[in-house]
């Protein structure tokens, strides 16, 4: 191997690693305690009527930022270890300021991704989150997941956290399915799933192709000989092409908070929801001033569907479409199950004036008719869209953005202890995959074209898939950049960490759908 780094470049001087530690656990503690406080005020308006429900709150939480914990040792090392090899930053620096930008990201999320998660476990599970069988699906996938993400750590391999949880959802799903055969017991949203799956199976050929095309460019037409060579010793490189590789991994570590982030959020609130639904089930912030504006758009929406309704009484909206998204077909009483059901909602927001003021024993129950009309209304406009003309998809629209509001909400006080989870856990376990990103994946060094290429990519890459609301994998798009550089480069490919990176990528999927799909099989038995 020629010329590549070792271990050595990563080493910390221990004197400057405490004094940096020190005011890293300082935030860590501040951001902590913000959680916890928020955690407590919110609990303390819950009647208290059993111990239980609070312990598998505490435990869950627990799991679930644990899964994002092990998440920073995979996906935020990718984002360091570019300015690590190129010495554009000592390595306790870059790891401290790619958390911060995490910290960031996750707390500029949009919550899309989150939601866009949660929509692949099956539809009853998701309204009875708080069973016995909900408990079971929050531990199974997340036990799941942390299980093969810690194997894949503990021997170097760049693994996708995204692909990970994905095949423990379809575990959880298809044994779900299996256990009832006969019930009409929803599994896998097939459709979904293809949907997620697409964008997490060409993120990694779009960061290969994209980012070995960008370096070629790059050498076409920014004709400066430094930017194409390694480092040499440990000097850093010239202060423009630091700030560029700075920039650029400024802009992964946010990108990829705002995105991988959200997927522990959604299961966060899936856990708080089934546990303590009286605090979480309803968004509380939206207040008696919007009950009007809601009014307004209810009977709107109520008109529009009773136009594309069948004639007469349906005995059971919920029932209908409930039965919509376990079949994923729509029913024949659809749209009157919807006209029925936001007159019911309508009705219960007119008689309690705001969603704080709902009691606590119907919480559950009216956000999983919101619930309900918000995913229906979603799967019309995907699968029959042609049935309502724009104006009527304006109105319809603007009401399911309403109730979204008030049940699609992400508190702040989750966004932050799930970025303090991703911090700990890049500062803690981001070695082992920084040095194959750096050094395991080409055959020379890594050079400041090189890494700056793979980043923008990968940046460009998270932002979009952002905005659109879909999951991709940092560590897939990344590590392919940068095997695509060092093609494009000419530097040849380490084969035996290129074939670790496919078996992880092809084994992911199977591995955690058979160890969720266990691990539910029992949990069912235990709860």
């Amino acid at each position: 191997m020629n010329n590549v780094a070792t271990s050595r470049h990563v080493h910390v001087p221990v004197q400057t690693e405490r004094v940096t530690l020190v005011g890293v656990f300082a935030i860590i503690l501040v951001g902590a305690i913000y959680a916890g406080y928020h955690l407590v005020d919110d609990l303390a308006s819950v009647p208290a009527e059993a111990i239980m429900p609070y312990i598998l709150l505490g435990i869950a939480l627990l799991i679930a930022l644990g899964f994002e914990f092990v998440n920073g040792f995979h996906d935020t090392a990718n984002a360091v270890a570019t300015v690590i090899y190129t010495h554009s930053l000592p390595a306790y620096i870059a790891v401290v300021w790619s958390g911060i930008f995490n910290l960031l990201g996750v707390l500029a999320s949009s919550g899309a991704v989150a939601f866009g998660i949660i929509s692949l476990l099956p539809v009853e599970l998701i309204l009875h989150v708080g069973s016995s069988a909900g408990f079971a699906m929050v531990f199974a996938l997340l036990i799941a997941a942390i299980i093969w993400n810690i194997g894949t750590w503990f021997f170097g391999i760049p693994n996708s956290s995204s692909h990970t949880l994905i095949g423990s959802i379809i575990g959880v799903g298809l044994m779900n399915q299996m256990l009832s055969p006969s019930s009409g017991t929803a599994g896998v949203d097939w459709n979904q799933v293809y949907g997620v799956g697409r964008a997490l199976g060409f993120s990694p050929l779009i960061g290969f192709v994209l980012s070995a095309l960008l370096l070629l460019l790059s050498k076409a037409m920014i004709r400066i000989p430094k930017l194409y060579t390694a480092p040499v010793g440990s000097a850093p490189p010239p202060w423009w092409i630091r700030g560029l590789l700075i920039l650029t991994c400024t802009g992964v570590s946010f990108a990829h908070g705002s995105n991988d982030g959200q997927k522990g959020m959604g299961l966060i609130m899936l856990i708080l929801i089934g546990t303590v639904p009286t605090a979480y089930a309803l968004n509380r912030t939206i207040g008696p001033d919007q009950a009007p504006v809601f009014a307004t758009l209810s009977t709107r929406t109520g008109d529009v569907l009773a136009k594309h309704a069948a004639a007469g009484d349906v005995k059971d909206p919920s029932a209908v479409l409930t039965d919509t998204l376990r079949t994923k077909t729509i029913q024949p009483d659809e749209m009157a199950a919807l006209g029925a059901m936001v007159k019911t909602v309508a009705a219960q927001v007119a008689k309690f004036h705001s969603l704080s003021d709902v009691p606590a024993n119907q919480v559950g129950n009216m956000r999983n008719e919101m619930y309900l009309l918000s995913e229906n209304i979603g799967f019309v406009k995907k699968h029959a869209a042609d049935s309502f003309s724009a104006d009527e998809w304006n109105d319809v629209g603007a009401y399911k953005k309403a109730i979204d509001n008030g049940t699609k909400f992400i508190p702040t006080w989750v966004k932050v202890a799930v970025a303090i989870a991703l911090g700990l856990g890049t500062m803690i376990g981001w070695k082992r995959i920084v040095i194959t990103v750096g050094e395991k994946i080409g055959k020379d060094h890594l050079t400041y074209a090189q890494g700056a290429s793979a980043e923008i990519v990968a940046m460009a890459t998270i932002g979009l898939a952002d905005a659109y609301g879909l999951p991709v994998s940092t560590t897939h798009v990344l590590s392919s950049g940068v095997a695509g550089t060092m093609v494009a480069n000419g530097s040849g490919l380490q084969w035996a960490t290129i074939r670790n990176l496919i078996m992880a990528w092809v084994l992911t999927l199977p591995a955690s759908i058979i160890i969720a799909g266990a691990l539910y099989f029992v949990f069912r038995q235990v709860f």
